[in-house]
């Protein structure tokens, strides 16, 4: 039976940090609803009533749009071995960017990782559980390397090149904030 809880406590903070992967739900008020699996050791709570993750670049950025517009996340993590559980974190939630007076507090609970765009702190409102009796067994062999090995091949400048062509709008091309866009050219002073 599925229980609810006001914040996390021990107990769910204990199984929340021994998962691999978690899993984010985002949406406007308009536009496609976006569900992104996120890895690698991206996640830490700070309260039982807060907590964040690295965003690290990928092929999109629909979660930081989604959140300046609306606010509202979801985070879900299941278990893959014993015992079965799902656990899903509801709250409001805002993308922090390397540019933000918190990067640097943040920042630092992290390994160093390249490529990191963002921080999404999610202030929690309600945390549920479930069985998750219908989850499949899988095992956890390691994290890939391919991420970081390609977010290095692209160095610094390469990555906010990246940023500007793939992540500064989502795929209904509502603006992100990962980086100042320049006004568009019709706006140019003359």
């Amino acid at each position: 039976m599925g229980k609810r809880y006001p914040a996390l406590s021990p107990e769910l903070v204990a199984f929340l940090t021994e998962q691999k992967l978690f899993f984010v739900a985002t949406a406007a008020a308009e536009g496609r609803i976006n569900l992104s699996p996120k890895g690698l050791d991206t996640f830490r709570v700070l309260s039982p009533a807060r907590v964040v993750w690295l965003n690290l670049t990928g092929s999109g950025n629909e979660t930081a749009s989604h959140l300046r517009e609306d606010g509202r996340i979801t985070i879900l993590f299941c278990a893959f071995d014993d015992p079965p559980r799902i656990v899903r974190l509801f709250g409001r939630g805002r993308a922090v960017h390397p540019r933000d007076s918190e990067w640097d507090d943040l920042s630092r609970l992290f390994p160093s990782f390249p490529g990191a765009r963002q921080l999404i702190d999610v202030s929690i409102s309600l945390v549920t559980t479930s069985c998750g009796f219908g989850i499949p067994y899988f095992r956890y062999d390691r994290e890939r390397p391919t991420l970081r090995e390609w977010a290095e091949a692209k160095g610094e400048e390469g990555i906010r090149r990246y940023w500007r062509e793939k992540n500064a709008r989502t795929l209904d091309g509502k603006e992100t904030g990962i980086e100042p866009l320049p006004p568009p050219i019709d706006q140019w002073p003359v």
